[in-house]
């Protein structure tokens, strides 16, 4: 369907964009209704899911494509859109939340941290906020996201923890996770969308723009745990042991973690593999705990609505990006990620031939560094509300309280693509 003349469609996929983003904020307070009206509970459950919004309001506007321009183009529509990457985070995250892998990880930063001087539980929080995020340029955002979730969870997101900090924690593991995946070419969304078209190579990635995210990952984890300490001391609820895993079983999850990484734009080639770890993940069903399938499948809606409903809206945000100077596009960026995805942000200006270098720097550094102000504004946040929203009362993040917590580790982000 053609953007450049917009239509009734692109006007009414506009609104439903609006009124889903609308959804996201207001998804804690169906958790409340579902309390106070046990008769719908059911259905306000679901609507108070985050990762519910973007895919349900995505089958409304296919639903309204098919009504106004006929039943052929609402799916002729849907098929022409591109889901690797709701795909790749799906399998992604079954895989890097498995036991063998996240025990691997988990052994070796506790064993650094016995290492360092001072609380090993401070220590291993700090690498979970800093030292995991970094890894995210290696092992891809969504695979970083899902590792420090589980790692921070009964640290940081239980009951003895004052909410407020959850959610500064929340704002800074999401913004790292944003920023901490620039250090290359090939890891962040928003990075990816470009890196071709601009020729911008990991080595590049690393000159421009690693270096400076580095510097912020490590001043906002710092922060954030110095705050956090005095709690984390008291309320660390560690898991009873587990059984150890055998080497051999690690090493070969870690295997299929690297091909489906390795792969991550070939569906075809990724979700094979992914069917093979299935296959093995049963046959040795004893090192394993539940998988988290149910979570990775919500994500993935989650994403898959974001492609449906954004690939619309490009009509508006793309005469507004080209209207902007650099040091425009950059605040711009920041503040439009909170909005819609920031690799779609990016992607559209792919699209932008006259972009100057100096605009295009502004696009993605403002896109990372204001990728964990919403739920929405980066690919791998999903998959961190999944993990972490039954730490929260009620079981459910607030964007309002997410944006609040992401406020200063995100100026932190912006000050260092900024200023350095």
């Amino acid at each position: 369907m053609s953007q450049a003349t917009p239509t009734l469609v692109h006007f009414v996929a506009a609104a439903i964009f609006a009124i889903a983003v609308a959804h996201t904020f207001a998804a804690h307070q169906f958790e409340r209704l579902a309390r106070r009206f046990p008769r719908h509970a059911g259905l306000l459950h679901l609507l108070g899911e985050v990762e519910v919004v973007f895919g349900f309001w995505a089958i409304v506007l296919v639903a309204c494509m098919a009504v106004l321009a006929g039943g052929r183009e609402a799916i002729a529509y849907a098929e022409s859109r591109q889901f690797t990457e709701p795909l790749f985070v799906f399998a992604v995250m079954v895989v890097a939340a498995s036991r063998p892998v996240l025990q691997g990880v988990r052994r070796l930063i506790e064993a650094v941290a016995r290492l360092a001087p001072g609380d090993a539980r401070v220590t291993t929080v700090w690498m979970g906020l800093a030292a995991v995020p970094l890894a995210g340029s290696l092992l891809t955002e969504p695979a970083a996201m899902t590792v420090a979730a589980l790692l921070l969870a009964p640290r940081i997101f239980q009951a003895a923890m004052p909410e407020a900090l959850k959610y500064l924690a929340l704002g800074v593991l999401f913004v790292n996770v944003s920023i901490g995946g620039t250090l290359t070419s090939f890891a962040a969304p928003p990075v990816l969308m470009v890196a071709d078209a601009w020729d911008w190579s990991s080595r590049y990635m690393l000159a421009t723009f690693g270096w400076k995210a580095a510097l912020a990952v490590l001043v906002n984890a710092t922060l954030a745990t110095a705050v956090l300490r005095r709690y984390l001391v008291a309320a660390d609820q560690q898991a009873p042991d587990e059984a150890r895993v055998p080497l051999a079983v690690t090493l070969v999850h870690l295997l299929f973690l690297a091909a489906i990484v390795l792969l991550a734009h070939h569906p075809v080639a990724f979700l094979g593999v992914f069917l093979l770890f299935l296959g093995f993940a049963h046959a040795y069903e004893r090192h394993q705990d539940p998988l988290i399938v149910r979570e990775a499948l919500l994500v993935g809606f989650f994403l898959a609505g974001l492609v449906v409903l954004g690939g619309l809206q490009q009509w508006w945000l793309q005469p507004l990006v080209e209207g902007l100077t650099p040091r425009q596009l950059f605040y711009g960026a920041a503040a439009l990620t909170a909005i819609t995805d920031n690799a779609a942000l990016t992607y559209l200006g792919s699209l932008i031939p006259s972009l100057s270098e100096e605009a295009k720097y502004g696009l993605v550094a403002g896109a990372v560094a204001g990728g964990g102000l919403t739920v929405i504004a980066n690919a791998p946040n999903p998959a961190g509300v999944a993990l972490l929203k039954h730490g929260f009362q009620d079981g459910s993040i607030g964007a309002m309280g997410l944006l609040a917590g992401a406020l200063v580790p995100t100026a932190v982000a912006m000050a260092a693509f900024a200023l350095l």
